[in-house]
């Protein structure tokens, strides 16, 4: 009985980190995300984004972040961010327009964020975006949620 309860219990934990979709991302000092588009499947019901700075050049310096919103509101979130300062990742605090960001990070660094896609809908255009000064114009991305299925599709990956 005790080994019956044991393998229902992982099987289980198994089952509930099988919804967590894991996406890798890449930033330079060349200032560019290397992924241009990420996609989200229906089934994930979390994202894990890692971002890597693969640049040499430190945060306050050539700092890059990752930053999540509609994408009718990104000119809006970075020039709010600019103001918010190094200190606040060139976001401003409480801004309830960013879905999920992670912090600004310097060459040879990563950072990691995870969120629910019940923030996300079906249908809605998504971008991401580095918010350091100067940086979203050109460092940006589409963030696709829900797409037909796809070799590029985050894949459910075990931790």
């Amino acid at each position: 009985m005790k080994w019956l309860c044991t393998t229902a219990l992982l099987l289980v934990t198994r089952l509930a980190a099988a919804d967590v979709c894991q996406l890798n991302i890449n930033a330079t000092d060349q200032m560019r995300f290397e992924q241009q588009t990420l996609q989200v499947d229906a089934q994930c019901t979390e994202v894990e984004v890692i971002l890597h700075n693969t640049g040499k050049l430190p945060a306050n310096i050539m700092g890059h972040d990752w930053v999540l919103t509609k994408t009718a509101d990104v000119a809006s979130v970075a020039n709010a961010g600019v103001g918010a300062g190094l200190a606040n990742n060139y976001q401003m605090p409480g801004d309830k327009r960013i879905i999920a960001a992670t912090k600004i990070i310097g060459g040879g660094e990563k950072s990691t964020i995870q969120f629910s896609t019940t923030q996300l809908a079906p249908g809605v255009s998504y971008s991401y975006f580095c918010s350091a000064p100067g940086h979203f114009s050109i460092m940006k991305g589409r963030l696709v949620y829900n797409p037909a299925s796809s070799p590029a599709v985050a894949k459910n990956e075990p931790k």
